[in-house]
């Protein structure tokens, strides 16, 4: 399988079936800089039905749209989606958020969304095992630095990408990447360009890599 970063939230996910995924599109007037021109997909996930995470008209074609909680098989992938919370207040602030799990050429993909809600074994446990995590570190409007690394201890994944941080290009109130980055040791961080693909015999489980996606 296949991931490209796309900016903020989104990522595009390509199984080796050539079916497609896209992640949080996100309007780029809210976010500071634009989704990429010509995107296409089969599926398109949204976290909440906020504007920096289900913009739908950055996507070119009429993917199927997944919004909501429940176990879905398109195209041969296999997707779950859970309910969490978008804040630390049971969502009493911000509402809900959507985790989603995807299986693609046997690799285990978990997008947290806009998670907001403190790190627990209970959400961990229903989360279950991850091979690459999608994580939000930027702080704010969801989880912070501190507490992505407790959600990194606890699932143990073996790829963690870190998204919705503040960028060069950003004009969002969230944090840089680099408070997150100081809680792993050099060596486990790796920067990729463009698009990283992976199988299944790149997960040993052995340890976590950090991989930054230049941008």
């Amino acid at each position: 399988m296949n991931i490209q970063w796309l900016g903020h939230s989104a990522f595009k996910l390509v199984e080796s079936t050539g079916t497609t995924i896209i992640t949080d599109p996100y309007n780029g007037k809210m976010v500071g800089y634009n989704m990429p021109k010509g995107l296409n997909a089969d599926i398109v996930t949204c976290s909440h039905e906020h504007e920096d995470h289900n913009y739908l008209a950055a996507i070119e074609n009429n993917p199927t749209v997944l919004n909501q909680e429940g176990a879905f098989e398109i195209n041969g992938v296999h997707i779950t989606s859970m309910e969490s919370f978008h804040d630390h207040h049971g969502g009493n602030r911000r509402g809900g958020n959507l985790i989603f799990k995807f299986r693609m050429d046997g690799v285990e993909v978990c997008h947290l969304g806009d998670i907001g809600e403190a790190c627990s074994i209970d959400i961990c446990s229903q989360i279950g095992s991850v091979d690459i995590l999608l994580i939000p570190v930027g702080g704010n409007y969801t989880i912070d630095a501190q507490t992505a690394k407790e959600f990194v201890d606890l699932l143990m994944p073996d790829v963690v990408i870190p998204m919705h941080y503040k960028t060069r290009d950003s004009i969002m109130d969230i944090d840089k990447v680099d408070s997150f980055l100081k809680l792993f040791d050099e060596e486990q961080i790796l920067v990729a360009n463009g698009a990283i693909s992976f199988d299944r015999t790149d997960f040993d489980g052995e340890n976590t890599k950090i991989i930054l996606f230049n941008r």
